[in-house]
């Protein structure tokens, strides 16, 4: 019987890409002085917060340091992947991300469907209104992060590892959730629509089974782009080999979408809640307006019961700040451990500049559109909701317009003939 199985069972082949990807730098020794100190200062934080807070907001940090390690080893990003895929047609990254948002959504299913909790949480879907604000905060988003050069847990997991134009960006990020916050009442009544969430039409299987089907025909469509325009390879980055890759090297990308649904999945589990990120910076930009004497919580954003509780209450009982705060200490160990931790100190003035702009237009963004990358396009389209897919298409059109303002501040984009994208 011949060795070669059937082509009816055969896995398909990877799309093709103008060269094969060229071999990885060697890998360089453990950076031990910010492993030391990432390590120590995140088993410090974790038992203070799990003493002074509970079991539940312990676990939810320590969740975002899983999630901050994955995120870095497997280099999962947002910005790269729309960069690649529209840039010159790559569509590794988006392929990656329909397996991190179907392996969610099956795990919201499972949870949210069967209404499993812990620590007497309740879960519940991530839905949002269909209206002007979020489309202008999806397309502000997609622009914004070109230019910052990381979406939200980009950004998180870059400054973890000692990206430090990447500091820039969170900057203009919370300054722009400040500028929000206190504008709130110019955008509040922007026309919409209750939003729609198929479980409550078809049941949560009717739902996942369309997020599925809708997410395959993504992948294929990625595939027949790839095809057509034969991109770049996407780099390789230094890595170990056998067991020592899980704690110093490279992990597939395919593994690190596995590893960051299974973790957000148990951010569900644990808080009721999905994995959010930007919320968090509207806290801390609060919070920064207190310590120097001026009052945010008289401003009509800040009314509101929920958000009132939120700023009311302690940054390290506040579940986003805990698992955002945890993705830059578990990128910051990623990072040393993979002798990968180093700061950038030479910041050309005009990527500061487009820095400090992407991270003001992702801040308004997120919060005119009810989330980012995680808590509208990720949460939204694991949690069956259609905000979640205008989301993710209106930020596309924002990437197109984003690379196009790249330019204009001497920032490099993907072009067919590079040798990586």
């Amino acid at each position: 019987m011949s060795a070669t199985l059937p082509a009816r069972l055969r896995l398909p082949s990877p799309p093709p890409t103008s060269a094969p990807p060229p071999p990885a730098d060697a890998l360089k020794p453990v950076n031990r002085l910010p492993l030391l100190v990432a390590g120590l200062g995140s088993a410090a934080l974790a038992a203070y917060v799990w003493w002074q807070h509970g079991a539940k907001q312990g676990v939810l940090l320590l969740l975002g340091l899983g999630l901050g390690l994955a995120l870095f080893h497997s280099r999962f990003g947002f910005t790269s992947a729309w960069r690649q895929l529209v840039a010159v047609g790559n569509g590794t990254g988006l392929r990656a991300h329909a397996l991190l948002l179907g392996t969610t959504a099956t795990l919201f299913a499972l949870i949210i469907g069967t209404g499993t909790g812990l620590f007497g949480s309740t879960p519940a879907p991530s839905d949002g209104d269909l209206g002007v604000a979020l489309l202008a905060g999806a397309f502000l988003f997609g622009i914004g992060m070109q230019l910052g050069g990381a979406c939200a847990s980009g950004t998180l997991f870059a400054i973890g590892s000692g990206q430090s134009a990447i500091v820039l960006t969170l900057g203009g990020f919370i300054a722009g959730s400040i500028l929000y916050t206190w504008q709130f009442d110019l955008v509040k009544d922007l026309p919409a629509v209750p939003g729609v969430v198929m479980s409550e039409h078809i049941g949560w299987f009717g739902s996942w089974a369309v997020t599925i089907a809708a997410l395959a025909a993504v992948a294929a469509l990625t595939r027949v782009i790839q095809k057509r325009r034969n991109p770049p390879p996407v780099g390789t980055v230094p890595t170990a080999r056998g067991p020592l890759r899980i704690v110093r090297g490279s992990w597939p990308l395919l593994a690190g979408a596995l590893v960051l649904a299974a973790l957000g999945g148990a951010v569900l589990l644990v808080s009721g809640g999905a994995w959010g990120i930007t919320s968090a910076f509207a806290l801390w930009g609060a919070k920064f307006l207190q310590l120097i004497g001026l009052q945010p919580e008289t401003w009509t954003y800040w009314e509101a019961p929920r958000q009132a509780a939120q700023l009311a209450g302690p940054v390290l009982a506040d579940k986003t700040s805990l698992t955002d705060i945890g993705i830059m200490l578990g990128a910051a160990v990623a990072a040393a451990a993979s002798g990968a931790w180093t700061l950038h100190r030479d910041i050309p003035a005009r990527t500061a500049a487009a820095a400090v702009l992407g991270g003001i237009l992702m801040g308004i963004g997120a919060r005119l559109a009810g989330g980012c990358n995680i808590g509208a396009y990720l949460a939204g389209i694991a949690s069956g909701s259609l905000h979640g897919w205008l989301w993710g298409l209106v930020a596309l059109g924002g990437t197109f317009v984003g690379l196009r303002a790249r330019s204009l501040f001497g920032l490099a984009n993907p072009a067919p003939r590079d040798s990586v994208c």
